[in-house]
């Protein structure tokens, strides 16, 4: 009898995804940007598993580089989902906890439901396999789940061989199974591929379970959760299921989303409270967003974090390596990379500030840039705290601008500037007077010229 304690997970991953019309293996391909697989172990390690084992197909050396530290599975010929389970054997030899068996295609599954699973298994020892179902708007061509009378499932039918009775079953297979370890590989190995498709399926384990007198049980999930990808449009579709899910979960936390639809989440992304995110603003992987920021439309956030109190946009860039400390701000077509910004300091418009260091309360003017790069090697700027740098300015690195400092508009700094000195690269200013007058003459007679 399987201990209760113990549990294990399998995570199907052999498919090479051939609508996908893709290189890379469909369980590669990000929602959220994680992969699906990443998705799938993500919520297998939130159970704590004793090992999770990713079976794989052969030649798929990204997959499994990808799924690392966790152990790799070769399902050496391609012959249905029961096939795949027990390529796994080999790793559960004398194993007698439960086992959990899900799909790197479906990355909508929760940690929850996957609990649930493993929880209803548990609750009598006559029970050896637990199957998620659920009962969707259009059951269309889903298996059908065939319960018996005392509530166990006796059979999962597909439709194509489904009676029209059984075509009238509203709950279909959701895919998961929860099976008793030191039974589990046994079931599998009985399971035959008389079908049309000459494969062996996950399907037909409780027929085979009942046999040894142990019977399966049902876990209805939501219909979200078994969606799978098979096609770019699948991906996309899922993309935006999960989308809706972030959204929720951040608004839910105390985030104010002024266009919801428009605002696109990472799986990682954390917002703090009281945080107001306008339209059409773009999260990559490895944002904190404090309490009480204030992000305009049209922003887009990578690798950054930003303290409590900031402004960022509209149209503002925030690139990886980007701290933005207490009350600053980031405006209207600024970028930075890897750019530590200070309290209170602010860079409104029209800036680039790349491997930079802004002190408190600094102002960085309208079209100032920090040339960070020779061709080669990239170079450190440093902005001590309250200096101002006029608009237009040029910050050649390394270059260090002292606390206090100004740079006048328009200059180019190529040497150190020393605290609350003042310094400027600017050619004298020469003034011509009556010269517009002849200048506008003689392009007007040039201009005829050209005209005879």
């Amino acid at each position: 009898m399987t201990n209760s304690k113990k549990l294990a997970c399998i995570i199907l991953a052999a498919g090479k995804g051939t609508r996908m019309k893709s290189a890379l293996p469909k369980p590669l391909h990000e929602i959220a940007g994680r992969s699906m697989v990443a998705h799938a172990i993500a919520s297998c390690e939130a159970l704590n598993p004793e090992k999770i084992v990713v079976v794989i197909g052969p030649d798929m050396p990204q997959m499994a580089d990808a799924v690392k530290p966790h152990t790799t599975a070769i399902q050496a010929v391609a012959n249905g989902t029961g096939g795949a389970a027990l390529a796994a054997r080999e790793h559960f030899r004398n194993f007698d906890g439960d086992i959990l068996v899900v799909f790197s295609d479906t990355p909508l599954v929760t940690s929850e439901t996957m609990q649930r699973m493993v929880e209803a298994r548990r609750q009598l020892p006559a029970i050896g396999l637990t199957y998620s179902a659920f009962r969707p708007a259009d059951p269309a061509k889903y298996g059908r789940m065939v319960m018996d009378d005392d509530g166990t499932l006796k059979k999962i039918i597909e439709w194509k061989d489904a009676s029209e009775a059984e075509r009238k079953i509203t709950l279909c297979n959701g895919g998961i199974v929860c099976g008793d370890g030191a039974k589990l590989f046994d079931w599998l190995s009985q399971v035959g591929n008389d079908n049309a498709q000459k494969e062996y399926y996950l399907t037909d384990l409780p027929q085979i379970a009942r046999k040894d007198n142990r019977t399966t049980h049902v876990v209805e999930i939501s219909e979200d959760e078994t969606a799978g990808v098979n096609s770019r449009e699948d991906l996309a579709n899922i993309e935006a299921l999960m989308q809706q899910r972030l959204r929720r979960k951040h608004m839910a936390n105390g985030a104010t989303l002024t266009d919801p639809a428009s605002v696109f989440f990472s799986h990682d992304t954390i917002i703090g409270q009281d945080v107001t995110i306008g339209p059409n603003v773009v999260f990559g992987a490895g944002v904190t967003i404090a309490n009480n920021v204030e992000i305009l439309p049209f922003c887009h956030i990578e690798g950054a974090i930003v303290a409590e109190g900031a402004q960022v946009g509209p149209f503002a860039r925030l690139r990886p390596g980007t701290v933005m400390g207490a009350d600053s701000k980031v405006g209207n077509f600024v970028e930075t990379k890897n750019a530590q910004i200070g309290a209170g300091a602010k860079a409104s418009h029209l800036s680039y500030l790349g491997d930079a260091t802004i002190g408190d309360r600094a102002n960085i003017g309208a079209g100032t840039i920090t040339c960070n790069y020779d061709g080669y090697l990239k170079h450190k700027t440093v902005v001590g705290k309250d200096a101002f740098i006029g608009s237009n300015s040029a910050l050649v690195a390394p270059v260090t601008i002292g606390d206090g400092a100004i740079v006048g508009a328009g200059s180019t700094i190529t040497q150190d500037v020393a605290a609350d000195a003042l310094a400027l690269t600017r050619a004298p200013q020469v003034a011509k007077e009556g010269w517009a007058p002849v200048f506008r003459e003689t392009k007007k007679k040039e201009k005829d010229q050209q005209k005879k």
